[in-house]
C-alpha cells in the first residue's frame, strides 16, 4: 500500500536526482491553495527538517473567480501558522489578456511567473518552486504534439529550468490527493478546473482518461518516461547545435564589427553556406531556429514552415530574401545567408537625417588644398595644374585610395557621402563613348555585400559619382590628354592613419 511516507521519499529522491535543492537555499513556492501547491508546500516543510532551507510563499489572485479571496486567506493562514513569509499579488488577468491579445490562460501564466520573480528578488530567493505534476506534463506534451512541435516541446515541462524547480513532476495527481488525504490536509478547489473552457482542461477531462481506460493503463507514467528521454536527447542536440554554430556562424553588429551571436536585434548573423550544408539536416533546422529565436521578441510565432523557407536560401541559386515575423529577414548573399532585423521607417529616417546633416564637402578653387574628416578616415585634396604634376614626375595614380580627376569637368563642390537612389557612374561603352550605369548595378556586379554597399563612401557631384572609394572612378572625370587642371584626392583610412 502506498503511504504518504512513500510519496515523500519519492519526491525527495527526485529532488536529489535533479539537484533541485541544496543546504542554505532560499525557496519561493507558488501556492494557489489547490491540492498540488498545498502538497508542494507541505513536502518542502518536510524537506526543511532534513536540509536547512528557507521557505516563502507567493499567492496570485487572478481577479477571475469570486471565491479567490477565500483561497488567498486560506494560504495566508497556512503561512501565519508556520511562520512562513507570505507575498500576495492581485491582478486583472482578463484585462491583460485583452490588452496583450493573448489567451486568459497565457495571461495568467505570465502574471504568475512575474509575481514569483518579483518576490524572489525582494526576498533574495535562490529557487522558485512550482507544483506541476506528471499529469500536467502529459497534458502539455499532448498539446504540443497536436499543435506541432519539435523535441523540445515534446519533452514538455522540465524538472529544472534556470532557478525554477518542479519537485512534484514525479507524482501523478492521484498520488498527490492520496498524500493530502492520508495527512488530513485540506485544500481549496477551483471550480474552473472542472470546466472545458481551456484546451488543457479538455485534454485533462477527456483525452487522457480515454487513453488510460481504452488504450493502455499507466499512459501518464509512460508519457513521462518518454518526456525524460526526449529531454536528454534535447540536451545532447543542444550541445551539437552550439558546436555547429561555432563552425559556420559569425555575427556582426550591423556595421561590420564582430559581435556575439544573437547579441541584439541589431546583429547581423552570417551563416556560411558550404559549412552549413555539411551539417546533418536535424542540426541545420535547429541551428536556424536558434538563430532566428535570438532575433525574435516572440519566438512562439516562428514556425516550422518559416524554417523550411529559410532552408531554401542555402539550396537554391540566386540572391533572394525571405520575410519572417517581427521584421526578421533572411537573404542569400553569395556564399553566405544573412539573418537581420529590418529597421523601421522611423529608424531609417533618423539614420538618413543624421547622415545628411554632415556631408564632408571639398571646397574647390585653383590652387586650393584642404582636409576633411569622414566616417572612414581623412581625405586630403588639392587642385593643381597637370603640367606642374608632370614636372614633379608624378603620374596618374593606380592606388585604390588615391585618385586624380579632371578639375574643369567638376561644376559643383563634390561631397563625400553614402549612396542614394539615382546615383550613377559613367563608364566606357566599348565604342569610344560613355554611358550611364546605376551605382546599384555596379555594386551588384562587383559582388559587394548589401550591408557594405550602404556604408561605402563615395565622392559625388549631385547624383553623378566621381569615385566609389576603394573601387573605380567615373569615366567622365578621368584625366585625358586634354586635361589642364586636376583634382588630387587621397583617403587616409583610419586603420592606417
Amino acid at each position: 500500500m502506498n503511504t504518504w511516507m512513500d510519496t515523500q521519499e519519492k519526491v525527495f529522491a527526485y529532488i536529489r536526482e535533479h539537484h533541485m535543492l541544496q543546504a542554505g537555499d532560499r525557496v519561493v513556492a507558488g501556492v494557489s491553495g489547490g491540492a498540488d501547491s498545498v502538497c508542494l508546500l507541505f513536502l518542502l516543510l518536510e524537506w526543511q527538517k532534513e536540509v536547512p532551507t528557507d521557505i516563502a510563499v507567493v499567492h496570485v489572485d487572478h481577479g477571475i473567480r469570486a471565491e479567490a479571496g477565500e483561497d488567498a486567506r486560506y494560504v495566508e493562514q497556512l503561512c501565519e501558522e508556520r511562520g512562513i513569509p507570505f507575498f500576495l499579488t492581485r491582478a486583472e488577468v482578463r484585462n491583460r489578456a485583452r490588452m496583450e491579445k493573448i489567451s486568459e490562460e497565457e495571461a495568467g501564466r505570465r502574471t504568475r511567473y512575474e509575481a514569483f520573480e518579483k518576490a524572489a528578488k525582494e526576498w533574495g530567493a535562490t529557487k522558485i518552486a512550482v507544483a506541476h505534476n506528471s499529469n500536467d506534463r502529459s497534458e502539455t506534451q499532448l498539446f504540443h504534439l497536436f499543435r506541432g512541435s519539435g523535441i523540445r516541446g515534446l519533452a514538455s515541462i522540465l524538472p529544472v529550468r534556470d532557478r525554477i524547480i518542479r519537485p512534484l513532476l514525479c507524482l501523478e495527481r492521484w498520488e498527490i490527493e492520496k498524500f493530502l488525504q492520508q495527512r488530513g490536509i485540506v485544500y481549496c478547489k477551483d471550480a474552473t478546473n472542472e470546466e472545458d473552457d481551456y484546451t488543457r482542461n479538455r485534454i485533462r477531462h477527456h483525452i487522457l482518461p480515454y487513453a488510460e481506460e481504452n488504450i493502455v493503463k499507466g499512459c501518464v507514467a509512460h508519457m513521462n518516461q518518454t518526456a525524460e528521454l526526449l529531454a536528454e536527447t534535447e540536451d545532447y542536440l543542444e550541445l551539437q547545435t552550439k558546436e555547429a554554430a561555432g563552425r559556420c556562424i559569425r555575427a556582426t553588429d550591423g556595421d561590420g564589427e564582430s559581435a556575439e551571436t544573437g547579441d541584439s536585434r541589431n546583429a547581423v548573423i552570417c551563416i556560411a553556406v558550404e559549412s552549413f550544408l555539411s551539417l546533418h539536416p536535424v542540426i541545420r533546422k535547429r541551428l536556424l531556429y536558434e538563430e532566428v529565436k535570438q532575433l525574435s521578441p516572440g519566438q512562439k510565432d516562428i514556425t516550422y514552415q518559416h524554417i523550411q523557407e529559410l532552408l531554401t536560401l542555402f539550396t537554391r541559386e540566386g540572391n533572394r530574401q525571405i520575410c519572417l515575423p517581427f521584421g526578421i529577414r533572411g537573404r542569400r548573399q553569395y556564399e553566405e545567408v544573412l539573418l537581420t532585423v529590418e529597421r523601421t521607417d522611423r529608424e531609417l529616417l533618423e539614420k538618413t537625417e543624421v547622415a545628411e546633416k554632415y556631408q564632408p564637402t571639398l571646397q574647390l578653387s585653383p590652387g586650393q588644398t584642404g582636409t576633411v574628416e569622414c566616417e572612414v578616415g581623412t581625405v586630403e585634396y588639392c587642385v593643381c595644374d597637370l603640367a606642374a604634376a608632370h614636372e614633379k614626375n608624378q603620374e596618374v595614380p593606380t592606388n585604390q585610395y588615391t585618385k586624380w580627376f579632371d578639375y574643369d569637368k567638376i561644376k559643383k563642390c563634390p561631397v563625400i557621402r553614402t549612396r542614394k537612389p539615382g546615383d550613377y557612374l559613367t563608364i566606357a561603352d566599348g565604342r569610344g563613348g560613355m554611358i550611364h550605369k546605376s551605382l546599384k548595378s555596379y555594386l551588384v556586379d562587383q559582388k559587394i555585400p548589401q550591408a557594405e554597399r550602404d556604408r561605402l563612401p563615395i565622392l559625388a557631384e549631385g547624383e553623378h559619382v566621381l569615385w566609389v572609394v576603394g573601387y573605380r572612378i567615373s569615366e567622365y572625370y578621368k584625366v585625358t590628354e586634354n586635361t589642364k587642371r586636376i583634382l588630387k584626392v587621397q583617403l587616409i583610412r583610419k586603420e592606417f592613419a
